[in-house]
Order: structure tokens, then sequence, then C-alpha cells
């Protein structure tokens, strides 16, 4: 059984490369998509998504904000967060409001694939 992978970005090119990236990873598909948080809660609910990999700047509703009402409502989903910033208080403070990982933005895509088995307790390939 496959990995459901959900992307949340503003940004559709960027949503487009990861979609590609991580449906051609085995044992992996990205079964929704959403453009900010609110979307991202709505979608999510209708798609039970077993991970949702998020931008944490977005117009509207932010990622970490997003990111607390989806596991508040859905506890079992888990949550990678995406940034372009590396700051360690950034870090902690989204670790500790529930993430299950965070990624920078400038990462190969080798290490989000690694922190969605990760959040998902799977061997690494």
């Amino acid at each position: 059984m496959n990995t459901r992978v959900m992307l949340v970005d503003d940004h559709k090119m960027f949503r487009d490369g990861l979609r590609g990236l991580i449906n051609a990873e085995p044992g992996m598909e990205v079964v929704g998509e959403a453009i900010d948080g609110r979307e991202a809660i709505e979608v999510a609910r209708r798609l039970s998504p077993d991970v949702v990999i998020m931008d944490i700047s977005m117009p509207g509703m932010n990622g970490i904000e997003a990111m607390r009402h989806l596991i508040k409502d859905r506890p079992e989903v888990k949550v990678i967060m995406l940034s372009m910033y590396s700051s360690g208080p950034l870090v902690q403070s989204v670790i500790a409001a529930g993430a299950a990982g965070y990624v920078l933005k400038g990462s190969d895509f080798v290490e989000l694939a690694s922190a969605i088995r990760s959040a998902c307790g799977l061997q690494a390939l």
C-alpha cells in the first residue's frame, strides 16, 4: 500500500515538481494538493492523507497554524514542514507545535523522501 501524500504550497510550479518526484518514488503517491492553509484543512479532511508536506509561509493561514488545525482534527496525520528558513528557534517551534519533520526547500529530494518514510515509520530504501 502506498503512502498517501498531500502537498500544500502556494507555488504551482513547486507543487508540480514535488508531485512528479514523489509519484516516481516507490511506495508513495500524491493524493491531493492545496494552495494555502485553509484549503489544506478542507482537502485533508476529505482525502485522509498519511503525510502532509506543507510550506511554512503562505498567504492567509500559514503552515504552522494550518498544521495545528490538522493535527487537532486528525492526530494520525504526519505533517512535514517545508521552509527556506533554517533558524534553530523556528525549527524548534515547528517541531514543538507537532510537525513530524522539517525540511529546507534547498535540500535534495532524497532528504524529503527520507523524512516522509521516517514520519510514517517506514524503512529507508
